[in-house]
């Protein structure tokens, strides 16, 4: 083992001795651990699917599959980014592998499928894999689902506050897919940007939406900039189109949109990405240590993989690695008996600092409060990668304000914020 692999492994366990003394103590259950998970693997999604389940291989491996005195039987299984097919995925991993715990899922409408399936088991936790819905945490909440990545609305911080005031933007256009995650961003989005004063078009899409030629017809002449809440395959469509018919206006970015399974891909979308502005949870070019040691072992485990982490390993990792799952699982010596009311605890009360450097705890919804960057596009030496320029510190899901007053806004949707019309 390399020094750096032999550096990651301390990092990741990073537990104190007493914690090792006090499992080691306690009688044990010796049989395997099952860990489900559930990625996109088919989809628009499937390359950050894909990176999602190297970071966990490697959360796992740092560990040689063993926790709290107990080997790891990892089961994975693949949606396609809707909510039924990550239900079905799910319940077979419950009913026929019999797992104790699922890693998932991976996008917005999912992750509030298995919140609700999660209601339903007793003795079974569900911690999300990079699935960023609001209300999946916000509202209702079920006991034994857990979140330790940051969600849509968080990942907006302070974007709307620049795009107005930095980039002196007053009409954007909106182009989102229509579901869940996408009315998350947009709402963090708005939630600043009208309350400003500014104003925005709203053209919605299906998601897996190949021609944007229709949308693109319907921009308003008084924009300033897009604002584009779309990932994977559909935003590489949407760019590419824009830049085939010339479009040139400014590109604020949503969190998926600004990431490697994007920048990664080549193409004339890549003209318009350079410069664009994003905000959410990872920066490609961050100086913490934490992440710079990250990046340095994710690139030697996969050097085919992306030149950064993207968005999705880097949940699945944080939710996956021993300041998430394997952490709990360390505390409490493996031991998942009495309906996981120990493993859970240990869940609930852990706080950490994530592959980012950010700091990260649980509110009482079992839903991260963490650290959000805003980013910038830049051509780093040949390479397209996304540089932090601002940070908005210890976010909350209720963006600070109290939660009855944030609920009394209502839950993102495609009508919900909406600004004033345009003059």
């Amino acid at each position: 083992m390399s020094v750096s692999r032999r550096h990651f492994t301390a990092w990741a366990l990073g537990t104190t001795a007493a914690v090792f003394a006090l499992s080691g103590a306690m009688a044990q259950d010796t049989s395997p651990i099952r860990i489900g998970s559930i990625t996109t693997l088919e989809g628009p999604f499937a390359t950050g699917g894909q990176d999602a389940y190297r970071a966990m291989e490697m959360a796992f491996e740092a560990i040689d599959y063993t926790v709290g005195g107990r080997q790891i039987e990892w089961i994975r299984e693949s949606s396609n980014a809707t909510p039924d097919v990550a239900l079905a995925r799910a319940r077979k991993l419950i009913e026929q592998d019999e797992v104790d715990i699922i890693i998932g899922p991976l996008s917005g409408a999912e992750g509030i499928a298995l919140r609700d399936y999660s209601r339903t088991l007793d003795g079974k936790t569900i911690i999300n894999g990079s699935s960023g819905a609001a209300d999946t945490t916000l509202r209702d909440p079920s006991p034994n689902f857990f979140r330790f990545n940051t969600e849509g609305t968080q990942w907006m911080a302070g974007l709307g506050t620049h795009a107005y005031e930095d980039m002196g933007s007053r009409h954007v256009a909106l182009v989102a897919a229509d579901y869940a995650f996408p009315y998350a961003q947009v709402f963090g989005f708005m939630h600043e940007y009208c309350e400003l004063g500014g104003a925005v078009t709203k053209l919605w899409s299906p998601l897996n939406t190949t021609d944007f030629s229709s949308i693109i017809a319907q921009f308003p002449d008084d924009i300033d900039a897009v604002l584009l809440i779309q990932g994977g395959t559909d935003a590489l469509a949407f760019l590419t189109q824009y830049a085939e018919v010339g479009g040139d206006l400014p590109i604020i970015g949503g969190s998926i949109t600004a990431d490697q399974t994007l920048l990664s891909a080549r193409g004339p979308h890549q003209s318009l990405m350079e410069g664009m502005v994003a905000a959410g949870p990872i920066a490609d070019l961050n100086d913490d240590p934490n992440w710079e040691e990250f990046v340095a072992n994710y690139r030697e485990r996969w050097p085919d993989g992306f030149d950064s982490p993207s968005i999705h390993a880097v949940n699945y990792y944080t939710n996956t690695n021993t300041i998430g799952v394997l952490q709990a699982l360390e505390e409490v010596g493996g031991d998942l008996s009495d309906n996981q009311e120990a493993f859970q605890a240990a869940l609930a009360s852990i706080e950490f600092t994530a592959p980012t450097g950010a700091n990260v705890r649980l509110d009482d919804n079992r839903q991260a409060i963490s650290d959000i960057f805003l980013t910038r596009i830049v051509n780093d030496d040949g390479t397209m990668r996304t540089e932090a320029f601002g940070r908005t510190e210890d976010v909350s899901q209720t963006l600070g304000m109290e939660t009855e007053e944030f609920w009394a806004l209502g839950s993102p949707s495609r009508d919900n914020p909406s600004c004033p019309p345009a003059n």
